[in-house]
């Protein structure tokens, strides 16, 4: 994701440069210690395997994942998560649910964790069973009555309710559920999803989702994937695309039906990561269609940012879109756009396939950040956050292509500005690919990570880089991945030992030479 200022704000939290307004960053930032030049030094032991009361066997409570301590669970695998969601901004409860979970025992369970914080939970079944439920912090224990055989498909379904808190956190800032003036704003990363639905909170369990979301009148609830249902538009304005796009209809309209409330239905048919998901709700101009090079696109922008032309915005997207299709291969999902809001915060996050923007607006870079992630971060996911610089890095090198051909500087001289500023200690002595938690969106995972990506064509030359780009996206489609892995896949394209480069680049301490 992207943000305004200097560093990159919580969810895009890269340094900026196009013209947003500026964003301190307070305080000290602190955070684990690494040993610098260990691909391995960031990855933790595994977590503790509890027992259950009775005993028998309980998945481990977290993924293990350093970075972002206590998020997500082990002994299972979620296929799916169906949503029905009751929203009412501003309402003494702003949250009614009902999370139904798909997933696979991965050993025999006679209990297993979701992630879940501040929200009520009144019933709570596993395959139409009642199950026994406990709270501790931001776990929900989950003892069904029959233990879960290893390699068992089963549907957990939990009912919450409550008001939904942001995550601030003193490294990495406010996120997850803001409110706006007329709905919320949801963008989650790294670790927010679970203040809003009950899930297994880390990359490394990606699922399908299935969204009904209930908004009152006059309100427009944008989320993920495509619309099974009619969307209502709440900003006055629908305007349709070229070609055969998604349903939208005045809200006008669709509240004369329901009386007080809209329901709209939206299906994400590729695995996406919790963090990515989003139900966004407010008063939105929404236009739809495809894009030149037939994806369906949906784009929705709060009139109130006057700052963003709903139409320009549309077109934008579409052209961002195309183009790094020709760069990276085919696009991965199965429509595109942006969602800009009036929410008071500094960064833009990669929801996947409609990435949101807050008040600050969408510079055309920034959408090109954004837009890259769909296929690195979104489709190419971590398989745990020590390796945010395939995400940052690669999204951050596709914001430099684009300022290049815009007519703003050009990569080669992006990177030698950056270059040559050699007493840049966030630069120079953080390792983007082992960063810390302290600094997993700092500037070397973003600008450090982009030039590396620089450096790298250079050595292998265009015809090799971007062939390598396009096969890393294409063998990891849809899955998870580490910066082994990608090393790996840019020896073998380009034919040449590189072990000595990314050491220098990625792993250890120090500017690199040329």
């Amino acid at each position: 994701m992207t943000s305004a200022g200097r560093f990159r704000s919580p969810l895009s939290r890269r340094p900026a440069s196009h013209g947003l307004a500026a964003l301190a960053v307070a305080g000290a930032l602190t955070g684990c210690q690494v040993t610098i030049g260990d691909r391995d030094s960031a990855e933790p032991s595994l977590p503790v395997v509890p027992t259950s009361p009775t005993g028998g066997p309980s998945g481990p409570d977290s993924a293990g994942d350093r970075y972002v301590p206590g998020d997500g669970n082990g002994g299972y695998d979620v296929q799916h998560y169906k949503l029905k969601l009751a929203i009412t901004p501003g309402g003494g409860k702003e949250l009614d649910g009902t999370a139904e979970i798909t997933a696979t025992a991965t050993e025999r369970l006679s209990r297993f964790n979701l992630d879940l914080t501040g929200l009520d939970v009144t019933q709570v079944t596993v395959d139409g069973a009642p199950a026994q439920q406990q709270r501790q912090g931001s776990e929900l224990i989950v003892s069904p009555a029959k233990a879960l055989e290893k390699n068992a498909k089963f549907t957990v379904s939990v009912r919450y309710s409550g008001t939904p808190q942001p995550v601030v956190d003193p490294i990495l800032g406010r996120y997850g559920w803001i409110r706006t003036s007329d709905g919320v704003f949801v963008a989650c990363q790294p670790s927010g999803a679970h203040t809003w639905f009950p899930s297994n909170d880390h990359p490394s369990d990606k699922a399908t989702f299935d969204f009904e979301v209930t908004v009152p009148e006059g309100l427009t609830a944008m989320a993920n994937g495509e619309p099974t249902s009619k969307v209502p538009s709440g900003g006055g304005s629908v305007t349709p695309g070229s070609g055969d796009g998604p349903d939208v209809v005045p809200a006008a309209a669709s509240a004369a039906k329901s009386r007080r409330a809209v329901t709209t239905t939206w299906q994400v048919k590729d695995p996406m990561a919790t963090y990515l998901a989003t139900v966004t709700v407010g008063r939105f101009g929404v236009k739809t269609g495809k894009t030149p090079g037939g994806i369906p696109i949906i784009t929705a922008v709060d009139p109130s940012v006057s700052a963003v032309p709903l139409d320009t915005f549309h077109a934008k997207n579409a052209e961002v879109t195309d183009e790094l299709v020709k760069l990276f291969g085919p696009y991965p999902f199965s429509s595109t756009g942006g969602i800009v809001d009036n929410a008071a915060v500094n960064f833009a996050l990669e929801t996947q396939t409609r990435p949101v923007y807050s008040a600050l607006g969408a510079d055309q870079t920034i959408i090109a950040h954004e837009i890259a992630h769909q296929w690195f971060g979104d489709s190419v996911s971590v398989t745990k956050w020590q390796d945010i610089w395939l995400n940052e890095g690669f999204a951050t090198y596709a914001e430099w292509i684009w300022a290049e051909r815009i007519g703003n500087e050009t990569l080669q001289e992006k990177f030698d500005g950056l270059y040559e500023d050699a007493g840049n200690r966030e630069l120079w002595n953080v390792p983007p690919g082992n960063p810390g938690r302290a600094n997993m969106f700092g500037r070397s995972v973003y600008d450090r990570g982009g030039m590396t990506l620089h450096a790298l064509r250079k050595k292998v030359g265009d015809e090799k880089f971007f062939s390598i780009l396009k096969t890393w996206a294409k063998e990891r489609r849809h899955s998870n991945a580490t910066t082994p892995q990608f090393i790996e896949v840019a020896e073998r394209v380009s034919g040449q030992q590189l072990d000595s480069f990314f050491d220098a680049w990625v792993f250890k301490r120090g500017r690199p030479a040329l």
